[in-house]
């Protein structure tokens, strides 16, 4: 049965952290906006397959189900940045879900994306835009962040107009910013204003 309440579904994966991190300031601009934020994770592919591992994870987020895309009302979408992509456990859970896009499930939804690299220039944009790719070919709709967001201009860390983003550090233990973490937020809220003003509009029915 459907949860008739609408939310938001933020779905990451974070090998050490900071990409967790951002996802649960992206929950808290997502509530500012007076909706539900769902956060969900994904398994590491490793010799242990996903069919051998515990189907709820010894701590953090929930695995994300079918279920859990299939109705949200919209997606942010998070990966730490792996050679310019997103990180495999992410594309190989996204490379499962034909059957949503055979469905249509997704389409007309907003989304939005985010990611964190260990450098300032460590192929943040281009991971973004590689998980913007299979989104388009659900259908969805891109949600950046617009110039109005005053960090846009003032970070010397991260923060681009695809989407929040972070600079981790060599090991991966930098801090997030307080812009980078208004980034966050600012996208969060965006998102969730635009999922609640299409699902209002969507033939009359609610989500």
């Amino acid at each position: 049965m459907t949860d008739p309440r609408p939310y938001v579904l933020i779905l990451y994966y974070s090998r050490h952290g900071a990409t967790a991190k951002m996802a649960q300031y992206m929950a808290r601009g997502v509530e500012e906006a007076g909706i539900e934020a769902r956060l969900r994770t994904v398994p590491a592919v490793s010799p242990d397959t996903e069919a051998s591992l515990d189907s709820i994870p010894a701590e953090g987020a929930l695995y994300c189900s079918d279920s859990d895309l299939r109705h949200c009302a919209g997606l942010l979408l998070g990966s730490p940045t792996r050679f310019g992509n997103m990180a495999a456990p992410l594309k190989y859970f996204i490379d499962g879900t034909s059957g949503l896009w055979t469905n249509g499930a997704l389409i007309n939804k907003p989304a939005g994306v985010f990611s964190s690299s260990a450098s300032m220039h460590g192929g943040q944009e281009t991971t973004l835009l590689s998980m913007m790719l299979p989104l388009m070919h659900h259908g969805m709709l891109i949600c950046g962040l617009p110039y109005s967001e005053p960090g846009l201009n003032q970070t010397d860390g991260g923060g681009t107009p695809y989407g929040a983003t972070h600079v981790a550090g060599e090991d991966g233990n930098r801090e997030l910013s307080e812009i980078e973490l208004q980034l966050c937020r600012a996208q969060g809220k965006r998102l969730a204003r635009l999922a609640l003003t299409l699902a209002a509009n969507s033939d009359g029915k609610t989500v």
